[in-house]
């Protein structure tokens, strides 16, 4: 009996592990939810409990208090108090942050990323594109001399333009922040699996319940129901920049991506894929590699450390740095 015993207790042992991992999966839901920030459709994936949900409506809470920062077109946000009155006094740390944030990512690119191209992005989007070749370029030279990271003035306590009708936009910036800040969330009420998805800015927290990284597919630009490639992501931001989603002329010539050193709409890439370790680094890059060209670009990505990136050029042409193999999972 004393025997049979042992082995019972035995085998109880054994199987407990076994058992844990059937409530575990068993207890980890899937949870989704999707909205509407910053223009951009939002959605966030989690796996856990039944709180789990509470935490999603939580991240997604923090990420509309940036939105109210952040955003150039809410007339009560600090973005656009400064764009109207060109400073604003005791700017909140989140505005101060990506200010400071963008002026090194203008510097390390030689200022090919720029937030001060607003005044260019009104210009094309009133009708510019309708204009002749001469007008457009008496226009665009004389809006030029509004551009510039080097006529904002930064302090801890206030914000300023150093010339007149000087406009900042944080579309290549603001989403890749709501994104960390999401996760962020999310990370410090204990979720280990889950997915921020802003348009195609994109962070990725762990491995799904299956122990398999998230993947993520790169479309192909002349027909989105087909992939180009995918990537297969484990705590990492992964951030798509493509001139095929948002035109300002019919004729999909002129796109929302502008060269701060021409105004004119950036012509080099298609798309490019940034790999990285933070949302913010991911979409400036994203946005600054497409103005650089596949060139450039690749010798700025391989120049940074734990940086990735894949970049589909005029020709369509596909351009690779050295280590993203490590993350691309080829579609058969």
């Amino acid at each position: 009996m004393k025997k049979l015993f042992i082995l019972l207790l035995a085998l109880l042992l054994i199987s407990v592990p076994i058992l844990v991992r059937i409530l575990t999966q068993e207890t980890s839901e899937r949870y989704e939810r999707e909205t509407v920030l910053m223009d951009t459709r939002v959605r966030i994936v989690a796996y856990g409990d039944k709180n789990t949900p509470d935490y999603i409506n939580k991240a997604l809470q923090k990420m509309r208090e940036l939105e109210n920062i952040l955003s150039i077109y809410n007339e009560y946000s600090e973005a656009y108090q400064l764009n109207k009155n060109g400073y604003i006094e005791g700017p909140s740390p989140h505005l101060l942050y990506l200010i400071k944030d963008s002026l090194y990512f203008h510097n390390l690119t030689n200022g090919a990323f720029d937030i001060t191209v607003q005044p260019l992005l009104d210009l094309w989007s009133a009708g510019l594109w309708k204009a002749n070749e001469t007008t457009q370029d008496r226009m665009v030279n004389e809006t030029l001399s509004k551009i510039g990271s080097d006529k904002i003035v930064v302090n801890e306590n206030e914000i300023c333009f150093k010339a007149k009708g000087m406009k900042i936009t944080l579309g290549g910036i603001a989403k890749g922040y709501m994104v960390d800040r999401g996760i962020e969330v999310l990370r410090d009420r204990g979720v280990k699996s889950a997915l921020i998805d802003a348009g195609g800015d994109m962070y990725c927290v762990g491995l799904k319940p299956s122990g398999e990284p998230w993947t993520v597919s790169l479309e192909n630009p002349d027909n989105p129901r087909q992939a180009i490639t995918s990537f297969k992501v484990s705590d990492m931001a992964i951030v798509t920049s493509g001139n095929y989603e948002r035109y300002f002329s019919p004729d999909k010539k002129v796109h929302h991506i502008i060269d701060p050193r021409t105004g004119f709409s950036a012509s080099p890439c298609i798309s490019v894929t940034i790999i990285a370790e933070n949302g913010v680094q991911a979409d400036a890059l994203s946005t600054s590699v497409f103005v650089l060209g596949p060139d450039d670009g690749i010798n700025l990505i391989e120049s940074l450390p734990d940086v990735e990136g894949l970049i589909i050029d005029n020709d369509k042409s596909i351009y690779r740095s050295s280590g993203v193999s490590r993350y691309e999972a080829p579609i058969s």
